[in-house]
């Protein structure tokens, strides 16, 4: 028995496949610098999310534009690459985890800032 359900490890096949496409076989100078962070398989394995994050946050439209006109390709080279008999519909989606981590980074930096302001008087 495997540790953990089959979409979930389809999931992480997915994601380090889809990581790969897009970084080296996805040709458009438009897409810039984009990481996969995850992807989610739905129980039923008829839809995959992939989850991104893009370093320039006023170009998220359009790298998912790109993405999602070019998610026939991908799916081709996914084929190419993890053996089933019918491949997820993919799905892209901007990783809000990321987002929230920033916020969070930022309000922690803003109470040290705030603590040692408090220790000088």
């Amino acid at each position: 028995m495997h540790p953990y359900k089959r979409s979930v490890r389809i999931g992480d096949l997915i994601k380090e496949e889809a990581a790969y496409i897009i970084t080296q076989k996805l040709d458009n100078p438009k897409l810039g610098f984009v990481t996969v962070t995850g992807a989610e398989v739905s129980d039923d394995l008829r839809h995959a999310t992939i989850f991104i994050s893009v370093l320039d946050d006023s170009r998220r439209g359009t790298v998912l534009d790109i993405l999602s006109s070019s998610s026939s390709f991908i799916k081709s080279e996914l084929a190419k690459k993890i053996r089933m008999r019918f491949l997820p519909k993919i799905h892209f989606k901007i990783d809000s985890g990321v987002e929230h981590g920033k916020r969070i980074d930022k309000l922690l930096s803003g109470v040290k800032h705030e603590e040692s302001g408090e220790d000088k008087g």
